[in-house]
């Protein structure tokens, strides 16, 4: 597994000698050795690797990552290149066009997000192959709450966008004054009329931002 480096890294310190961390460590390590499991183990920690704690501006929570092959690469909603763009970001590709006039890019790859300030973060952070859910609850959770409590903390402005009901679940977490709680349906197709579609969370984050000083975010995803 691919180890934290960047300055996530001495908050998050205190994590990894817990029981808890010990045990995932061990159960993530066996699945590895003998199952299918995304993303590839280097790519574990993408979501805090490519966006340090320093320069978070917004986080984007998702649940687990994609479980079909070349998917995952550890960065919620996006997926490597030359990979067909799974249902939930065709949906979030929509909205960002209604609500900005992104043109609609042929790739799923968020990575420029990430650079931006975009920390793009699951709530668990492996899973087998074609099993969604299939690493709930083995401590991958309590870890993702601790960055989630760390970025709480931090003393700057900051958007938080919610989708669904997992990801709103964590809002009591949150009770920072200085940050933004933006909250709606689950871009999946199952969900994406109730509330996501219209809910324009790009141009109300860039808002924010902009408000306080800070570069907006360039969310055109280019074509590959």
């Amino acid at each position: 597994m691919a180890a934290i480096d960047n300055d996530w890294l001495e908050p998050l310190s205190g994590e990894f000698k817990k029981p808890y961390y010990r045990k995932l460590y061990t159960t993530v390590k066996h699945e590895y050795e003998t199952r299918k499991v995304f993303p590839a183990p280097d790519d574990i920690f993408n979501a805090f690797a490519f966006t340090p704690l320093s320069k978070v501006k917004v986080v984007i929570l998702g649940q687990d990552p994609y479980h079909n092959d070349g998917q995952a690469h550890g960065l919620s909603f996006s997926v490597k290149p030359g990979v067909e763009v799974p249902p939930s970001l065709v949906n979030i590709y929509q909205e960002l066009h209604d609500d900005l006039g992104c043109y609609i890019p042929n790739n799923g790859y968020l990575k420029k997000w990430a650079d931006q300030g975009v920390m793009l973060l699951n709530t668990v952070l492996t899973v087998r192959a074609h099993r969604a859910n299939s690493h709930q609850d083995i401590g991958w959770e309590e870890f993702t709450n601790a960055a989630i409590r760390i970025l709480n903390q931090q003393d700057r402005p900051m958007v938080f966008i919610l989708w669904g009901r997992p990801a709103q679940s964590k809002k009591m977490m949150l009770n920072n004054p200085k940050h933004l709680i933006l909250e709606a349906a689950h871009p999946s197709p199952l969900s994406a009329f109730r509330g996501f579609f219209g809910s324009r969370p790009f141009s109300k984050t860039n808002q924010f931002l902009t408000g306080h000083g800070l570069e907006p975010i360039d969310w055109q995803i280019e074509n590959i």
